[in-house]
């Protein structure tokens, strides 16, 4: 569990903690891959949401899920692409987060991926939490932490020695 002192401060630092739905990069069920491997090589991101016509988050997808794909055993054949629907090669197996102020599951997902989705009770797609976000925010911590808090040491436990 995280001290509250020190959730408090992470959760006031400065900018906006959930990147929204409406300005998230992602892919729909049944685009084909050809139009998803484009959107991925352009966006510059390792890995989007994959979304249904009604904006429910369904899997997550990376270029190289899509890569592999392509590859044949002696060529690579992107015509493969047009062929498969984005719904055939995403990761359906995946953690999300309903409540975006439980900062210390968000920390634990965080540890291995670069973004949490955020999805509604219904599982419909909300947003994102970046690494990147919580990065700032202990920058945040880290240099304003004497601004708002006195600490003192505490005495050393003589049985430990």
């Amino acid at each position: 569990m995280i001290d509250q002192p020190i959730q408090t401060m992470l959760m006031q630092a400065h900018g906006q903690w959930i990147i929204p739905a409406n300005i998230v990069a992602n892919v729909m069920v049944n685009n084909d891959c050809y139009h998803a491997f484009l959107v991925l090589t352009k966006i510059g991101y390792s890995k989007i949401p994959v979304l249904d016509k009604d904006q429910h988050l369904c899997g997550l997808l990376s270029l190289s899920m899509i890569t592999e794909r392509m590859l044949d055993t002696d060529h690579i054949a992107p015509e493969n692409l047009r062929r498969m629907k984005v719904k055939d090669v995403m990761q359906t197996d995946f953690r999300v987060v309903e409540d975006p102020d439980d900062l210390d599951e968000v920390m634990h997902l965080l540890v291995d991926d670069s973004f949490v989705p955020v999805v509604s009770d219904e599982r419909t797609f909300t947003g994102i939490i970046t690494r990147r976000e919580l990065l700032k925010r202990v920058n945040y911590l880290a240099h304003n932490f004497d601004d708002c808090f006195e600490t003192t040491k505490r005495p050393q436990d003589s049985s430990s020695q």
